[in-house]
């Protein structure tokens, strides 16, 4: 099963990096293809795969071709696809319809759309999957290599296309907003007194534990927010504040804003 990349960037080096790791895909079965040949020389040292010199090329050698590059550049690659039926076209830039997937490649073709998030980079990364219900051309052969594959970095979620925006600004870019978090924590802590490096890690393990305690389906975040706040005591004080200041609001607002720029694109 040969696996091409159209674009190594860092969403691509996470999946080729998952993939080799887990021994789902071997180095030798993977193809890049990218405009900058340092990319590729970088990617061939540090995991073996073998570089392509242009798109056409990757096309054939591969069985599943993965579009890694940013969502203005996609026109322009889709141009350069010839289009085989015994192929698997999987796009994971963001804002690119299916609509505008079978426009650009027949829709005769095995097409599907995933959006991972960048924790793939570590393996605990979130993907998104979507597809064409109504053709069917994604049979039980599919879902499973699909499955493999992405689960290799973390987990899947197989989701209607209409809420593929929506999920892209609590999954894909929201790691952004937990960084901006666990920074904010941190500076917090340095003015106290405490050394950044080791606030960060204070503030990181927090989110950790706390996502794993929500993860485990025990109890609804509210309940355990309530469990940590003691009548009178520090958290709900710090609560309160957050309340006060429009912290939920700031979150659901940029959400918003997410959702919104997806839609344009």
């Amino acid at each position: 099963m040969n696996i091409g990349f159209i674009g190594g960037g860092n969403m691509a080096t996470a999946l080729i990096s998952g993939f080799i790791l887990s021994k789902t895909v071997k180095p030798e079965e993977i193809f890049v293809y990218d405009v900058a040949e340092e990319v590729l020389k970088i990617l061939s040292d540090k995991f073996g795969i073998t570089p392509s010199s242009s798109v056409p090329e990757l096309e054939d050698k591969a069985d599943i071709l993965i579009f890694a590059v940013k969502p203005n550049v996609m026109p322009i690659v889709l141009k350069q696809i010839n289009g085989f039926k015994n192929k698997l076209y999987i796009s994971i830039a963001a804002g690119i319809t299916l609509d505008t997937l079978t426009r650009a490649l027949g829709s005769d073709k095995k097409i599907v759309r995933v959006m991972p998030n960048t924790p793939a980079l570590v393996g605990c990364g979130m993907s998104v999957v979507c597809v064409k219900e109504n053709i069917g051309l994604i049979g039980s052969d599919e879902i499973e290599i699909i499955d493999k594959l992405f689960k290799s970095v973390g987990d899947t979620v197989w989701l209607d296309e209409k809420y593929m925006n929506a999920a892209i600004a609590l999954h894909s870019s929201s790691p952004a907003y937990i960084y901006m978090l666990i920074d904010a924590m941190a500076d917090s802590g340095v003015k106290y007194g405490i050394p950044k490096q080791l606030s960060l890690k204070l503030a990181a393990k927090a989110v950790e534990g706390s996502a794993k305690m929500v993860l485990s389906g025990d109890k609804h975040p509210q309940e355990l927010k309530d469990n940590v706040c003691s009548p009178g005591g520090t958290t709900i004080a710090a609560v309160c504040e957050l309340e006060k200041t429009g912290f939920r609001a700031s979150v659901q607002s940029a959400i918003d804003a997410c959702i919104k720029k997806a839609d344009s694109m």
